[in-house]
């Protein structure tokens, strides 16, 4: 493709884009904030209605003259698929061309949940969420998927994830196989990536280019955005800031990790396995957990008695959290973000975590408070991943 041709391609991109991001706008406005001549912009709004992209939305406010006339997205015209896969749920997420959620489904990621088992409940809700909506699968451009990594992303494989309760999920080929059971192409990325894509697309009214994106649930997950891209490195690991030492002579949660590893003090699993411990060592039974052996303890027990009030469950969770602020402020001392959004079950699990957390990277944060980044929970929260996958098939579409 030659210089002007791309160019022109980069231009209609960059319009759509725009409409999608407003209810209806008109050429006026278009024309104000695109250098573009009358002549170009009118044929790129002719060809994106023509294609059945966009659609007339009747008349804006005159000016003196004509009432202009109003573009919005074609909703409809096609619609995108965004999956969850990680390890305590995974969520589907049918959306149309403004990103509006048509429907939405979750399931457990228990001990039966195999990747198998996945893919036949992931064709199954298509199918049905297509017929609900009165669709025919060729309307469906594609599947986006954020997974737990690490991943191929290229090759569309999920490697050697942690922590999943079923056998099975190391070395998926989950696009080939989603392929196979639905007909429509699936794209990978990382699910931290995909949280960070859905919420800056929330966010895309306030202009954010630097975004930093923590989920803390039974691992530690991070992705990072700089001028509006997002940084890959040389190999997915989404994992590593799990890896990220905070106590040199501190323990590890599993044999292949770092000692004093933040992971070690702020997951999920640190948690149980500090509780299940003292558990052993006599320690009295959790609410909700008197029938159980130290080794049945997980979180949502956890959970219940911090509500509960439990003293010792207070005083983990506050350490975790701790950890967590000393970890968040190395991070934004590195990487200078606008936003910062955390998310996961951890994070909400309680407003003492998150706030505690909030707090600690104040007081570390180099500069503050001269330098603030905003900290908030996201607008999309649990919903983030699933929507940043439609959102990232949605910035692929070949118009």
């Amino acid at each position: 493709m030659n210089k002007i041709s791309q160019a022109a391609l980069n231009a209609k991109r960059a319009v759509f884009e725009r409409i999608a991001g407003q209810a209806r706008i008109s050429k006026a406005e278009l024309l104000h904030e695109f250098g573009l001549t009358s002549s170009s912009l009118t044929r790129l709004l002719d060809e994106l209605t023509n294609e059945g992209w966009l659609a007339e939305a009747g008349f804006g406010e005159s000016t003196g003259g004509r009432k202009p006339i109003l573009y919005q997205i074609h909703a409809r015209h096609q619609v995108i698929f965004g999956l969850e896969i990680s390890r305590l749920y995974s969520a589907l997420g049918l959306f149309d061309l403004n990103m509006k959620a048509l429907s939405f489904c979750r399931w457990t990621m228990d001990e039966t949940m195999t990747p198998e088992k996945l893919v036949r409940c992931v064709g199954a809700e298509i199918d049905a969420m297509l017929l609900e909506n009165g669709l025919s699968k060729d309307k469906a451009a594609g599947i986006g998927v954020g997974a737990v990594g690490p991943l191929d992303r290229h090759r569309g494989i999920i490697l050697e994830p942690r922590y999943f309760s079923a056998a099975g999920w190391a070395h998926v080929p989950i696009c080939e196989q989603l392929e196979k059971e639905t007909g429509i192409p699936a794209t990978l990325e990382n699910g931290a990536n995909t949280a960070l894509i859905g919420e800056h697309w929330a966010l895309r009214s306030e202009n954010v280019q630097h975004m930093l994106y923590i989920h803390a649930g039974s691992g530690l997950r991070s992705a990072m955005m700089s001028n509006g891209a997002l940084v890959h490195g040389a190999v997915d690991m989404e994992g590593s800031i799990g890896q990220m030492i905070i106590e040199p002579d501190g323990p590890r949660l599993h044999p292949e990790g770092n000692y004093g590893a933040l992971e070690a003090f702020a997951s999920v699993q640190a948690l149980e396995k500090q509780v299940r411990e003292q558990r052993k060592m006599g320690r009295k039974p959790l609410a909700g957990a008197k029938d159980f052996q130290p080794d049945g303890i997980h979180f949502d027990m956890l959970v219940e008695a911090l509500n509960e009030g439990d003293p010792f469950i207070r005083e983990l969770f506050t350490q975790s959290a701790v950890y967590m602020g000393i970890g968040l402020a190395n991070l934004i001392n590195i990487l200078h973000p606008e936003t910062v959004i955390l998310g996961g079950a951890l994070i909400n699990a309680h407003g003492l975590y998150y706030d505690t957390a909030i707090s600690v990277a104040q007081k570390n944060i180099y500069y503050y408070p001269e330098y603030q980044p905003v900290f908030s929970k996201g607008v999309l929260q649990e919903n983030a991943v699933a929507t940043g996958a439609a959102v990232m098939i949605f910035r692929q579409l070949p118009l």
